[in-house]
């Protein structure tokens, strides 16, 4: 009989705990995680845009997290709970390396993560899937630290995306460029998929090179005047090329003493660039080409005294518009009327040009006018707007069409990219076959060869072109704030909105957006990636798909935050015109599957309850299938993504996170761990002290076991308070700032709930999610009470002084009535330092202004409010290593534990009347492991002696 230990089972019969179900750095991962957001050259997001993407450094973590054991998994090698500690500190360790975005090409360093996985499952780890997969982020980290990553989507244009990432790169990894004259442009070997980006870059430049002989006549240059000596403008022109040209969106006045074709113009301003400053000045002249009418003119201004202001800056608002002729206020409903008519028109206000390191803009001319005056090309994709009126609003003026979100000549333009598309995959193969590769089959077919490797780098030059239209389309709005002042994008946030006026941009310039760019962008990530064997991406239901022999990792969309298909059609007919000979899986349909989506639309649905049912009831039908072959040994795990305006008003216990939690245990799911993820913060220090809840929720989940037994009220709450005690100093370990505390505790006290097949109330009924979530807080809040009573006298004596009067200064009479049960006197108090007493008034002194000065080796009576204090200031103004001089200095006098504990305590205690003095509490305790390792590094007697010239 083989009596072999099952991969992530111990000795006995009960999994072994993992990493993520104990401690997590979860700091430093939320730090690295808010970076990611200022990295763009190489990050896979640059790929092609998808939307609400989860941070890399936070899968990267997870993943390891999910697979490698915790070391109170095994006290035969670690006994004691120091020797865990030790050994929990070294796995955080390789997790703050992990999560740093300039390792990622760390061989050394992933293949130390790769073996704390493959010692930890026995040299066998899982398969890890993804079956709401998206923009590929948890499928490409899981392929990166040596896992099989399996990635599947319902929509096809995340499972191109995911093939990009995890089957292709890998596929073809090592192979040098068959571009003529690229593979000897360099000397050495081709690591990864640097051979696939160096073929992306020579195609894509000379897709750009063909573009401009075919269609270059469409975007003349302007005639720019030549500056004499003093830098005013000559009668002496040159030329300089077009970054973009700006419309204003038009319709007739309803007054018809006026009937204008008044301008639609959200702001004038063009640049606001100090010394720079432009904007357009519209005038109301005679029509000479059809005499007794008016029309509008335009001109560009520099004069500030004439600039526009608030008041007078554009003629259309949320409310509607005001014709600039005779100043008739017109209501939206007016213009989407005759948007609906396909009356509404565009008038050209200005061009930009290419300056000398700026921008030079120019009134409009009837040549470039003549420019953009194209007819609609053959061949542009089908396909209308879904109906999606609060994302997809360009449908409710008229724009009901896919081809009407551009003009003819971006059509033009588009159609001509695509088309060259085709074109390129044929040039590579004949590149292809003429560097030695064999012909094989096709990428459909399972090729390895030169077809299959035309199929791969048409994928990503069709990628180009479909990023590109994010650019080159009617809805992008010039930029002319002082930071950004240039093109726009469609998509800055998950909606195609009506813009009024417009940027046509160059697609053949220099400037953002341009089509060689693209390809820039798309050869940095294949720059970084491609190692690993092929990953697997298809399209599936999450509901109806396998998951046999598969550990889930998952970001599953929340009911209608985003609009997923809806928005991806917009990408998926121009991917579909230049891929469907290349991917026929993939693009059989005219637009992405809508029906069975995951996504709680009340217009598909029949409003807004019965389109929340059908996402509860899809959601638990994915997750009961999941169950169905979950595997005992390992925790899947799963994002939630927190509504804003769920937080906003309920907080952490929102009906929609009871909701989701409530699911999961239906589906036969325990959960065991919650993990605040951030990623819109920058500034961890000081703005997280300010109550902002994460923006999503990484849960750990085992099967609940068939056989789990309920309890009641009474039972749950006596487990609840024994494990909440036992798990909060594991959980401090990993350095979880105050702030992210107590949505981290829900986890282990949720592990306590969905373990019973039920809890009953006194009166027979089962407790519903949303009390057990209060009871945990309340809980939390009983343990952080009863502690504060084991505290020193003088700290006791600070947090009632703040509990009852905060910084106020108050009579020393009540300072006395709670120094004297205490046993101490309110002089010897304020000898602490933190506390001021004088003229028969007293007051607590706030952190941020206590003596820079401190030096707690002359200190004769040391508090831990006081240590608290001066560390929460120090590491909040003078940075980590000021922090840890004192912490090194204090070390042996005050136990260092209690002071990160009472971090935690004043941050809650302060949070709602004090936010900026909690932020202090909040960045400290963020910051602890970092600044406790800084201070082992430290001799504070070395450092007395320094600083002070003293010997200690």
């Amino acid at each position: 009989m083989n009596t072999a230990v099952q991969p992530g089972m111990s000795s006995g019969s009960a999994p072994r705990r993992k990493l993520i179900e104990v401690s997590l750095p979860l700091e430093d991962i939320n730090i690295e995680s808010a970076r990611e957001k200022s990295i763009r050259h190489g990050h896979p997001s640059t790929l092609h845009l998808w939307w609400a993407r989860r941070p890399l450094a936070a899968a990267r973590a997870v993943l390891f997290a999910q697979l490698v054991d915790d070391p109170s998994s095994h006290p035969e090698l670690f006994p004691t709970e120091e020797e865990q500690k030790k050994e929990r500190e070294r796995l955080h360790g390789i997790i703050r390396r992990l999560v740093v975005w300039e390792n990622i090409n760390d061989e050394s360093l992933f293949r130390e993560a790769r073996e704390e996985i493959l010692k930890s499952t026995e040299g066998n780890p899982p398969a890890i899937l993804d079956p709401f997969a998206g923009g590929g982020t948890i499928p490409l980290e899981a392929q990166r630290l040596g896992l099989e990553a399996h990635a599947s989507d319902l929509n096809p244009v995340p499972v191109l995306i995911n093939k990009a990432l995890i089957e292709l790169p890998p596929k073809f990894a090592g192979q040098p460029p068959v571009f003529p004259g690229a593979a000897e442009a360099r000397m050495g070997p081709w690591p990864r998929a640097t051979g696939m980006a160096e073929d992306v870059r020579r195609y894509g430049a000379w897709m750009r090179d063909q573009a401009q002989k075919r269609i270059g006549h469409l975007y003349p240059k302007a005639q720019v005047p030549l500056l004499g000596p003093t830098g005013e403008p000559t009668e002496k022109t040159t030329e300089a090329t077009v970054i973009a040209w700006i419309w204003a969106r038009t319709v007739t006045c309803p007054n018809p003493a006026c009937g204008i074709r008044m301008p639609l113009v959200r702001s004038w301003w063009l640049g606001k660039k100090k010394g720079k400053e432009s904007y357009i000045v519209p005038t109301v002249v005679d029509d000479a080409t059809e005499p007794g009418q008016r029309r509008v003119k335009f001109s560009i201004g520099h004069d500030l005294r004439q600039a526009p202001t608030k008041v007078d800056d554009g003629t259309v608002g949320r409310k509607g518009a005001q014709c600039i002729s005779c100043g008739t206020t017109v209501e939206l409903k007016y213009i989407r009327n005759e948007g609906r008519a396909k009356r509404i028109g565009e008038q050209l206000m200005s061009v930009v040009a290419e300056g000398n390191r700026r921008r030079i803009y120019l009134g409009p001319d009837s040549g470039q006018v003549e420019a953009a005056n194209v007819d609609a090309p053959s061949g542009v994709p089908d396909g209308s707007l879904g109906y999606y009126p609060r994302d997809i609003k360009a449908s409710t003026y008229g724009m009901t069409e896919f081809t009407d979100l551009f003009t003819n000549r971006q059509l033009a333009a588009l159609t001509t990219f695509s088309d060259l598309v085709v074109e390129t995959r044929e040039r590579v193969l004949f590149d292809a076959l003429n560097a030695g590769l064999p012909q094989g089959e096709s990428l459909a077919e399972g090729g390895c060869g030169a077809e299959s490797y035309a199929d791969a780098i048409a994928t990503y030059m069709a990628f180009g072109v479909s990023k590109a239209t994010d650019y080159h389309n009617a809805l992008t709005a010039w930029r002319s704030d002082v930071k950004n002042e240039g093109i726009g994008h469609l998509f800055s946030r998950q909606a195609i909105p009506m813009i009024w006026d417009f940027c046509e941009a160059n697609p053949l310039s220099l400037s953002s957006g341009n089509l060689k760019d693209q390809y820039t962008w798309i050869s940095k990530v294949l720059d970084l990636i491609g190692g690993g064997e092929p990953g697997a991406a298809s399209q599936e239901d999450a509901a109806t798909r396998s998951y046999e022999g598969l550990l889930v990792a998952t970001d599953p969309p929340y009911y209608d935050n985003i609009g997923y298909s809806d928005l991806s059609d917009f990408f998926y007919v121009w991917l579909r015109r230049s891929l469907r000979g290349v991917h026929p899986d993939l693009f059989g349909t005219m637009l992405v599957p809508k029906v069975e989506e995951l996504v709680a639309n009340q217009y598909r649905h029949g409003g807004k309850e019965e389109a929340g049912k059908f996402f509860e009831e899809g959601f638990q039908r994915v997750f009961s299938q999941a169950r169905q072959a979950a595997m005992s040994e390992y925790p899947i795990t799963v994002f939630y993504a927190f509504k804003q305006t769920e937080l906003e008003k309920e907080g952490i216990a929102s009906t929609g996170w009871s909701t989701f939690l409530d699911g999961m245990i239906k589906a036969g799911w325990s959960i065991t761990a919650t993990w605040p993820v951030r990623s819109e913060l920058g500034n961890r220090m000081m703005s997280v002290g300010m109550n902002a809840l994460a923006s999503s929720i990484v849960l750990a989940l085992r099967p609940r076991k068939a056989e789990a037994s309920a309890t009641d009220r009474t039972g749950f709450l006596v487990a609840l308070y024994a494990e909440l005690e036992e798990a909060l100093p594991r959980i401090r370990e990993g350095a979880i700032a105050p702030a992210d505390l107590r949505q981290t505790i829900l986890g282990p006290g949720m592990a306590v709930f969905s373990r019973f097949s039920r809890v009953l109330e006194d009166d027979g009924s089962t407790m519903p999610v949303k009390t057990a979530l209060a009871l945990i807080n309340q809980t939390f809040d009983s343990l952080q009470n009863e502690h504060d009573a084991e505290l020193d006298a003088d700290t006791r004596f600070c947090l009632d002084w703040f509990r009852s009067y905060a910084w106020n200064t108050r009579p020393y009479g009540d300072a006395e009535s709670l120094a004297v049960p205490l046993g101490l006197s309110v002089d010897g108090i304020a000898r602490g330092g933190t506390f001021t007493s004088g003229a028969g008034k007293v007051a607590l002194i706030k952190p941020q202004d206590l003596d820079p000065g401190w030096n707690p080796v002359h200190g004769d009576r040391l508090s831990l409010w006081e240590v608290t204090c001066h560390l929460a200031r120090a590491y909040a103004t003078e940075g980590r290593e000021e922090a840890a001089r004192l912490m090194a200095e204090v070390k042996g006098r005050v136990d260092l534990d209690e002071v990160n504990r009472l971090a935690t305590r004043l941050y809650e205690l302060m949070e709602a009347q004090d936010s900026s003095t909690a932020g202090l509490f909040n960045g400290l305790g963020g910051a602890w492991a970092d600044v406790s390792a800084t201070s082992t590094t430290i001799r504070p007697a070395a450092v007395a002696e320094m600083l002070f010239g003293e010997e200690i």
